[in-house]
């Protein structure tokens, strides 16, 4: 596994997981960049984050999940979309045993483009 510090871009980052969590991971990404395609790249607190005056979102590759973190606005905008899955003020968890819900990705990402860049 490549070491934290040894991490400067999301492709870096992306390298350090098996094939399977790679191909999710490179989805999000795509998702998340089409939906926001204004937003730049960058690591952020060690993991993948998209930036639009601020920070957009982010996701990791944990053990069991992915998460995804819109920060609380993006939770609570998405509140019952979102009831099925674990959650905390900032972050949603999304089990690898179940399909990754990548159009609600895309949602969520793009009601957060919005937020930031309304007057």
């Amino acid at each position: 596994m490549t070491e934290a510090n040894q991490i400067n871009n999301i492709d870096d980052y992306i390298s350090q997981y098996s094939n399977e969590i790679q191909l999710i991971l490179r989805r999000v990404r795509q998702v998340i960049a089409d939906s926001a395609p204004d937003a730049t790249e960058r690591i952020s607190y060690r993991m993948p984050c998209f930036w639009l005056n601020g920070p957009l979102i982010y996701f990791a590759a944990q053990k069991n999940h992915l998460g995804v973190y819109p920060t609380a606005s993006g939770i609570s905008a998405f509140r019952s979309k979102l009831a099925e899955y674990k959650t905390s003020k900032g972050a949603v968890q999304f089990s690898y045993d179940k399909p990754i819900p990548y159009d609600l990705i895309a949602e969520i990402t793009r009601f957060k483009v919005e937020e930031v860049t309304q007057p």
